[in-house]
């Protein structure tokens, strides 16, 4: 995500959902999409200014024109992504999984993952149309399997 300005020359603070940043020392170019437009941008300049990276986007030279970035979020391909540990996903691995319940009764699909205050929640439309939020944590999921397109649902009276 592109935060505020830094410095005088355009640089601007780029925040890192996974908490990794040496992967975004490494890229060239980036899609960044704002305010519902997508455009592809090259990087001139990037630096390391842990928890952050500071970027400096081809033709933005100044922070009038950083500014104007801030709320960006950075699209990458997979490939220059961070790399997952056990238990991570990507939140567009979880889109579209059928929910089941523990004897494998379909309950619905998750549309969503949204960050919330006390962690992250899945946002599933029920098999009725009705749609939930539900705190993506293992004591409510106990499976996740994005290859097999299943997320198991644990504990059901969170529906309700």
């Amino acid at each position: 995500m592109v935060g505020s300005p830094f410095g005088v020359k355009g640089f601007v603070k780029i925040r890192s959902f996974s908490g990794e940043i040496d992967h975004l020392l490494k890229l060239k170019s980036v899609i960044l999409k704002h305010d519902g437009r997508e455009r592809e941008v090259t990087i001139e300049e990037s630096a390391a200014a842990p928890p952050s990276v500071l970027m400096r986007f081809a033709g933005i030279n100044s922070p009038e024109a950083a500014k104007t970035l801030n709320g960006a979020q950075l699209i990458v391909a997979r490939e220059q992504a961070a790399p997952l540990n056990d238990g991570e996903f990507y939140v567009e691995d979880l889109k579209g999984l059928t929910v089941f319940n523990t004897t494998d009764e379909t309950i619905g699909k998750i549309l969503d993952i949204i960050e919330g205050g006390g962690g992250d929640l899945a946002e599933i439309q029920l098999l009725s149309g009705e749609k939930r939020l539900i705190p993506f944590r293992k004591e409510f999921f106990s499976e996740v399997c994005s290859k097999k397109g299943k997320a198991t649902l644990q504990n059901l009276w969170i529906l309700e």
